[in-house]
């Protein structure tokens, strides 16, 4: 295969599955039912709860519970920064998970989890009981590390936007109000966080805006890290080449606090820095309901998982997808990635609940592609095999690989992968 054809095979989304499971439910499906509660209704969640209601022929039950009345992507959110893409571009509603396939959807939040009796509880009142529980609920943010942030008004002020949603909304907002000649800066954290590439392609969206309607701004990008983490000779040539005076890129920033009056970063060892617009994005973890039931295991962070079913090491009946997850050797923590997780899980669990034994070689494939203008992407791709020695997934050799360089067909193509694995979670 080479590497066009790889790319269109990743632009699909796993149309066909992962785990040598056929697009069809017979080699899957056929046995008893039971009970399935999904929290969290993301690339992994969604995809969970469809998956198994298919696989299963509809013979398990499938609660999705989750808050937000619609799907918004994270993916492809960084072009409404850059004002080619709106919201409702990348807003797509959970209505085909309930009509086509039957899942129950709660909208509601998940208050505790209690093991022993197989149930959660849910804020607005009441209880669900499962047989399988999955957590899906993405990462959220360790604000006690910038003291600053913690103060009232500030996260009013000071948008992360590593949520799709109205945070997106507001820093847009923030962008078209800042006067010319004004300076946006961004403080990307240590790795690992969720979408790797993610902050060094909105720093090409933000200054393609401001080329466009601020021509004297500048984007400041200080990172926490020692280089650029993901697709980095891609990003340093974009840089180079399309926004040279524009982007200012400053590597081994860790930001340790926030002064959200003055607009002012404080780092470890290097100066201040007081910018026009502030996009602070904070360490992250794994998602409250994951962190308050005890099963984010690894430092505190990250939840330990058997790559084999995606069931926690340590919590037997509970299965735990996407950003949530202590990675796999180079797994990031992207949208792709939680697709396929959400169907490792859902094959597992429709197998167990069955009285068969899960897939013991599982494939898990992902391709992240970056926007470096309004039109022209670069991609990284990486196909993950189980190494049953190890008991984890590795790279697999000579698979995947980066972009040669920036192109208007690979934005044709990264449009593609979005509507497909948005059909391929929520359609």
């Amino acid at each position: 295969m080479d590497r066009r054809q790889f790319i269109r095979a990743g632009s699909a989304a796993s149309a066909v599955s992962v785990l040598g499971i056929t697009a069809g439910c017979a080699s899957v499906g056929g046995g008893a039912g039971g009970k399935v509660v999904v929290v969290g209704g993301g690339y992994g969640g969604a995809t969970a709860a469809k998956y198994i209601r298919m696989w299963s022929e509809g013979k398990i039950e499938v609660t999705l519970v989750e808050p937000n009345a619609t799907f918004i992507s994270c993916p492809i959110s960084n072009l409404v920064l850059g004002g080619t893409k709106t919201m409702a571009d990348i807003t797509t509603p959970y209505d085909n998970l309930k009509a086509r396939h039957g899942v129950r959807i709660v909208a509601d939040r998940v208050s505790g989890i209690d093991m022993d009796k197989r149930q959660v509880s849910l804020a607005g009142g009441g209880t669900l009981p499962y047989d399988r529980l999955i957590l899906s609920p993405g990462v959220d943010f360790m604000w006690e590390s910038l003291p600053g942030m913690n103060k009232p008004g500030a996260q009013e002020k000071i948008m992360h936007a590593w949520k799709a949603g109205p945070q997106t909304v507001t820093l847009r907002q923030q962008l078209e109000a800042m006067p010319d000649g004004g300076v946006f800066a961004m403080a990307i954290p240590l790795a690992p966080y969720r979408c790797p590439p993610g902050p060094y392609e909105r720093a090409c969206q933000v200054a393609s805006y401001f080329q466009k309607a601020k021509p004297k701004s500048k984007v400041l990008v200080l990172d926490a890290n020692d280089d650029v983490t993901s697709k980095g000779p891609l990003f340093k040539k974009a840089w180079a080449d399309r926004y040279k005076g524009v982007i200012e890129y400053m590597p081994k920033h860790r930001l340790v606090d926030v002064d959200a009056v003055t607009n002012t970063l404080k780092f470890d060892f290097n100066d201040d820095v007081k910018a026009t617009v502030l996009n602070v994005i904070p360490p992250m973890r794994a998602g409250d309901v994951v962190a308050k039931a005890g099963l984010a295991t690894a430092n505190n962070r990250w939840s330990e998982v058997d790559w084999i079913t995606m069931e926690h090491a340590k919590a037997k009946g509970v299965h735990i997808l996407g950003d949530s997850t202590l990675s796999a050797p180079q797994m990031p923590k992207s949208g792709h990635m939680a697709n396929q997780h959400g169907k490792v899980a859902a094959a597992a669990v429709v197998a167990m609940l069955s009285g068969r034994a899960p897939d013991q070689l599982p494939i898990y494939n992902n391709t992240c592609y970056s926007f470096v203008s309004a039109t022209d992407v670069v991609h990284v791709a990486s196909v993950h095999r189980y190494e049953a020695d190890k008991k984890t997934m590795v790279p697999v050799q000579g698979s995947g690989g980066v972009s040669g360089a920036a192109s208007e067909i690979e934005g044709r193509f990264a449009m593609a992968w979005a509507r497909n694995i948005w059909a391929d979670s929520l359609a």
